[in-house]
């Protein structure tokens, strides 16, 4: 999924990338709202991130834009301005949620999935994307995994590696092969990041993460779904 983040304070614009990035998002950035809107016509994001309060041209002035001729991109305010009024603007001029800063990473990712869920609704079970592992039901277009009918948040680079482990069943996938398939061939990050990754994920869709079932470690090959 691609998301265009628009924000003129350079060391919110990085974290918010960062914290997109690193949930597995192709992310862009803007430092102003005109720059916002060449951004969107070139990029086509999935997601549009925007402050209210940048130079030149404002948040409300580029969500206004994009509206003219998109109503279904989803659009999500990100701003100091807490006061109601400015919320019930922001909502009313089309945007779909509203982010008071300074804000947390949980709440930034979360936010960002609800959206999503919201404007693109997929059922919870029978799409023809979906499938089983184990006794989990995951569901991409949602981006949560089900087990017991109770739904388990993922981020985009989880669903990537739980897809490559069910299209590669009783298979060892290495280290590079992971890397490449859910980072990308360009990305190099730290030796321990898969493992910290995979350690988190299974914390979330592991009965046992002590003892995983569903992503098993082949030491010094790799990792196995079976």
């Amino acid at each position: 999924m691609k998301i265009l983040v628009a924000e003129d304070d350079v060391y919110t614009r990085e974290g918010l990338c960062e914290i997109l990035s690193g949930e597995g998002y192709l992310v862009t950035a803007a430092a102003n709202g005109r720059e916002a809107l060449e951004k969107y016509v070139d990029f086509h994001p999935d997601l549009v991130c925007l402050d209210i309060m940048m130079p030149g041209m404002s948040g409300y002035d580029v969500c206004r834009e994009i509206r003219r001729d998109e109503r279904q991109v989803p659009i999500l305010f990100i701003s100091a301005k807490s006061e109601e009024i400015d919320k019930v603007v922001g909502l009313e001029m089309g945007a779909d949620d509203y982010i008071v800063k300074p804000f947390g990473v949980k709440e930034v990712l979360a936010r960002v999935r609800a959206v999503m869920r919201r404007v693109n609704p997929e059922p919870s079970t029978g799409t023809k994307t979906s499938f089983q592992m184990k006794d989990l039901l995951v569901v991409p277009e949602e981006l949560r995994v089900y087990r017991n009918r109770k739904p388990i948040d993922v981020g985009a680079r989880d669903m990537r590696i739980l897809q490559c482990f069910h299209e590669n069943r009783g298979k060892v996938i290495d280290r590079d092969t992971l890397m490449n398939t859910c980072w990308g061939l360009n990305y190099l990050p730290e030796s321990r990041a898969l493992d910290q990754h995979l350690s988190q994920l299974r914390k979330r869709i592991e009965k046992d993460p002590a003892h995983p079932a569903i992503i098993k470690t082949v030491h010094g090959a790799g990792y196995r779904y079976e």
